[in-house]
């Protein structure tokens, strides 16, 4: 696309070959990535330690039930956001960075709403066990709507609201 500005012309974005541009949306995927892993890892890890506590053993069965739901997707999420660097390594050098990128970027979204289920979950056994109340479960969905506005709505009203269609 072009600009008409005081008789010149300009174009609008990246002046990038297909390559340049999949090795920039790569490192920029990359960094992304980082920042959910670390979040996930740090999660998953303290939910590892909950069944070794004296506390788990006073759950009752429904606490139990969400406990290793929480686990498994929680294992699902750590591995769905660990897949791109996997992806990156067997792929490499195969010159297939833009697919290898989309599919990436495939990973890493699906992992962000494993991510966003075992957030829920925890919280939500977290706040049955802490607190024993009826309220818990509204809680619970308000955060998730949170999540979803901050992780999903917003972005994709950013993209729909700043992205030229012409």
């Amino acid at each position: 696309m072009t600009d008409v500005e005081d008789g010149t012309t300009r174009r609008r974005g990246r002046n990038e070959t297909e390559d340049e541009r999949a090795d920039r949306m790569w490192v920029e995927l990359l960094q992304e990535v980082r920042v959910a892993q670390m979040g996930v890892q740090i999660l998953f890890g303290f939910l590892l330690t909950v069944v070794f506590t004296s506390k788990y053993d006073d759950l009752r069965s429904t606490d139990q039930s969400i406990y290793i739901f929480t686990v498994v997707v929680g294992a699902a999420a750590t591995g769905t956001l660990i897949g791109p660097v996997s992806l990156h390594r067997l792929v490499s050098g195969r010159r297939i960075k833009p697919q290898a990128v989309e599919w990436a970027s495939r990973l890493t979204l699906v992992g962000l709403v494993l991510l966003l289920i075992t957030m829920a979950s925890s919280l939500l056994l977290i706040l049955r066990v802490a607190t024993h109340d009826d309220f818990v479960p509204w809680i619970v969905t308000g955060i998730v709507i949170w999540y979803v506005v901050c992780w999903f709505v917003l972005p994709l009203w950013t993209r729909r609201r700043y992205t030229d269609t012409e």
